[in-house]
C-alpha cells in the first residue's frame, strides 16, 4: 500500500435479503497494535476511534424490508440470513477482527445454485404466450443442469421504483434439460414483480437463489392401490378447523393418515398442534 492510501473497509457482495447491499469480504485486521522499537503500544486518539466506529457501522448488515420476504416459508429466509449476519458482525466487532466477516461474490451464470446468495442468470429468450403470461428461458453455463427435484422452487429478486421484492417460482423445464431452465410467469396489472418481469428482454440478467422445498414425491411407497369410498352423499365441511374436527377426521381413517397442511403461518402452526394432539407424529404431516 502506498503512503497516504487508506485501507478499504470492505468488498461488496450480492447477499440474499440485502438488496445488493454491502456484505464484507475482508482481509485480516491486526488483532493488536503494532509495537515500535523502544516504545509501548500505539494508542488511538478520539478522532481515530470515531473513524473506526463509523467503519464498523458501515459494515453492519441492513435489516430486510417486509417486501423482501417472498412469504413462501423458504428456509433460510432473508430474515434468517440477516440474524445470522448480524450475529457474525456483533462477534467481529466485539473482538475487533474483521476477518470474521466473510462472503463470496455473486457469480454470473453459475453452475450451482445457492439458497443464501442471489446468483445472476442471463435471459436467453422471452415468449409472450397470452396477454398476461410469459415463458422465460434462462441460460445455464455449458450443458449443465439446474438440478432441481420435483417439489422444489426458486426465489426471484426484483427492483421496482427502488423497492426490492422477492417472489417464489417453480421452473417448468424438464429435470434433465441441459444448458437452460424455463419459468412460466403470470403477470397482474397491480403486481410489483409483474412490472419487473414485463420489462425483461433477451440479454437481460435476473437474480435467483435456491432451491427451496423439502416435500418430494417418493414412488412405490404403497404396495397396493386403495379404493376410497365416494358418493354424492359425502359431506363438505364449511367453517373453522378445530381440535374436535381434526380428531374426528383422524379417527375416521382406516389406516395411518398423512396430512398435508397449507395456509398462513398461524393456520399451519395451529393445525400442526391439533394433529399432534390427535395422535399423529411429526413425520405424519407436512407443512407447506
Amino acid at each position: 500500500m502506498k503512503s497516504g492510501e487508506k485501507e478499504q473497509p470492505g468488498v461488496l457482495r450480492d447477499q440474499a435479503g440485502k438488496g445488493g447491499g454491502p456484505g464484507p469480504t475482508l482481509g485480516r485486521a491486526p488483532s493488536c497494535p503494532h509495537l515500535l522499537p523502544d516504545q509501548g503500544p500505539l494508542t488511538m486518539d478520539k478522532g481515530e476511534e470515531d473513524d473506526d466506529e463509523e467503519a464498523w457501522l458501515q459494515l453492519r448488515p441492513v435489516e430486510p424490508l417486509p417486501s423482501q420476504c417472498c412469504g413462501s416459508g423458504c428456509s433460510p429466509c432473508v430474515f434468517d440470513l440477516y440474524q445470522r449476519d448480524l450475529a457474525s458482525w456483533e462477534a467481529a466487532r466485539a473482538s475487533k477482527d474483521r476477518s470474521l466477516l466473510s462472503g463470496e461474490e455473486t457469480q454470473s451464470c453459475p453452475s450451482k445454485l445457492s439458497p443464501e446468495t442471489f446468483l445472476a442468470f442471463c435471459i436467453s429468450a422471452t415468449d409472450r404466450l397470452t396477454k398476461d403470461t410469459y415463458l422465460v428461458r434462462f441460460a445455464l453455463p455449458g450443458n449443465s443442469r439446474l438440478g432441481l427435484r420435483p417439489g422444489q422452487h426458486l426465489i426471484l429478486r426484483g427492483i421496482v421504483d427502488g423497492l426490492e421484492i422477492q417472489r417464489a417460482y417453480t421452473p417448468i423445464s424438464p429435470a434433465n434439460a441441459k444448458g437452460y431452465f424455463e419459468v412460466l410467469i403470470k403477470c397482474y396489472q397491480t403486481g410489483l414483480m409483474s412490472q419487473y418481469v414485463e420489462s425483461w428482454k433477451a440479454g437481460d440478467t435476473a437474480f435467483w437463489r435456491g432451491p427451496f422445498g423439502g416435500f418430494f414425491y417418493k414412488p412405490n411407497q404403497e404396495n397396493s392401490l386403495e379404493q376410497l369410498p365416494w358418493s354424492y352423499r359425502d359431506k363438505t365441511h364449511f367453517g373453522r378447523l378445530g381440535q374436535d374436527l381434526i380428531e374426528e377426521l383422524v379417527g375416521s381413517c382406516r389406516r395411518k393418515p398423512f396430512a398435508l397442511v397449507c395456509g398462513s403461518a398461524e393456520f399451519t402452526k395451529d393445525v400442526a398442534g391439533y394433529l399432534l394432539s390427535a395422535g399423529l407424529a411429526e413425520d405424519s404431516y407436512f407443512l407447506f
